[in-house]
Formats: structure tokens, sequence, C-alpha cells
């Protein structure tokens, strides 16, 4: 298993740059070989990627997500990987955005590659590639703001019905 992990500075607000992370489908505009992601699901997710000359298709899930904190996934078939990104809010307008993800390289051409660096560098340049896509839009394209444990959706307590405290009279 490879382990990449890494951060940058983004120049807009922890929410902001977190509300665009929830944005998968637009991973494509910034993120170096991914060419498509679906998402059929809150927890979902359907990508095409190409990385290190070869194209792959896998589904992965949302395991555990947290407004403005993190969220953390892993593959649900090959290539088996699973990773974590976490916002931290450095003042009122700049966050740090780190990830770690850990890979199993499949082939010979995959393993090559990720000896040589290259998936690193694809994923360093795609952390880079978030950086200017959310600075150049100044604001988020949209947002997801619920909460994952478990890879299960936690309804917040604010949608669940509030028992009415009956108070003794007389």
């Amino acid at each position: 298993m490879s382990v990449i992990e890494g951060s940058v500075d983004v120049g807009v607000p922890v929410g902001t740059a977190y509300n665009q992370w929830t944005q998968f489908e637009t991973f494509p505009r910034f993120m170096d070989g991914v060419q498509r992601v679906d998402k059929p699901q809150v927890t979902l997710s359907h990508w095409v990627a190409r990385i290190a000359g070869v194209t792959r298709e896998f589904d992965a899930k949302v395991e555990e997500q947290r407004p403005d904190e993190l969220i953390s996934w892993r593959s649900l078939d090959e290539p088996e990987h699973a990773g974590t990104v976490s916002f931290e809010p450095l003042d009122d307008h700049r966050c740090r955005v780190t990830y770690r993800l850990e890979f199993s390289p499949q082939g010979a051409l995959e393993r090559a590659g990720d000896l040589l660096g290259l998936v690193r560098r694809q994923v360093h340049g795609s952390l880079r590639g978030f950086k200017e896509y959310i600075e150049g839009q100044g604001k988020e394209t949209g947002a997801w703001r619920g909460t994952v444990s478990g890879g299960h959706v936690i309804p917040h307590a604010e949608h669940r019905p509030r028992p009415v405290p009956h108070w003794p009279t007389g």
C-alpha cells in the first residue's frame, strides 16, 4: 500500500473550500486525471479516472463526513484506495486543506508510475488545481452539509421532532 500526504493553504474561508469539495461532479475541472464523477447517492460516487496512463472506473463510498472538518472515503472495488481530506481554518478568509491517500497500485505499469513518483505528482497537482479553482471562483458552486458516520447519513437533531414537555398543573 502506498501513501500520499500533503496540504495546501487556500485563500477562501473554510466553509467555502469544504462546500466546494462536496461537489464531486466538479472534480474533472481541477483534478488531474479525473475524467468524470457521477454521484448516484449521497454517500456513493462513480469515478472514471486516467492515472499514470491507465484508465480506471470505480465506485467510492464516503465513510465519514463532518461539515467544515473532513471527508473520508474508500473504494468499493479495484483499484483499492482510501483517503481523507481535512479542512482547517487559518483565519476568517483562509484555510488549510490536507489530504492523505492510501492506494494499492495494480499491475506493473501502475507500480512503476508509483515508484517514479508520477501518482504523487498527479495528486499534488490536483490539490493545487483545487486551490486555483476555488480561489478563481471565489465562492462554491454548491454544497452538501450533511454528516456521515460509518458510511451512513446521520439525521441532524434540528430535523427531528422535539418532544413537548408536559408540566404538571395545579
